[in-house]
């Protein structure tokens, strides 16, 4: 799969659904990650962060949990949290 198709899955989760972030697991080293960020209430702008590379830390345990799950890269479902 393109990056750029990646790129264009976690932001459409973001941005139409529910969701403040969604990350793809790529492989164990790779991970694509898109944020929403909040601006000021009566902005009309949307702004997105996009994160590509390695996992942090909160990413890197949910690979490890996986891997001993026996779950297989890259895993196929877009992981979405939502606001804290």
């Amino acid at each position: 799969m393109r990056l750029t198709s990646i790129v264009a899955k976690v932001v459409g989760e973001v941005r139409y659904g529910d969701f403040r972030t969604a990350t793809k697991y790529v492989s164990p080293d790779f991970v694509v990650k898109a944020t929403e960020r909040k601006g000021e209430s009566f902005s009309s702008h949307q702004e997105y962060l996009v994160t590509i590379g390695k996992p942090n830390y909160r990413e890197r345990e949910f690979i490890k949990k996986a891997l001993e799950a026996g779950e297989s890269f890259p895993i196929r479902k877009i992981q979405l949290e939502r606001e804290r």
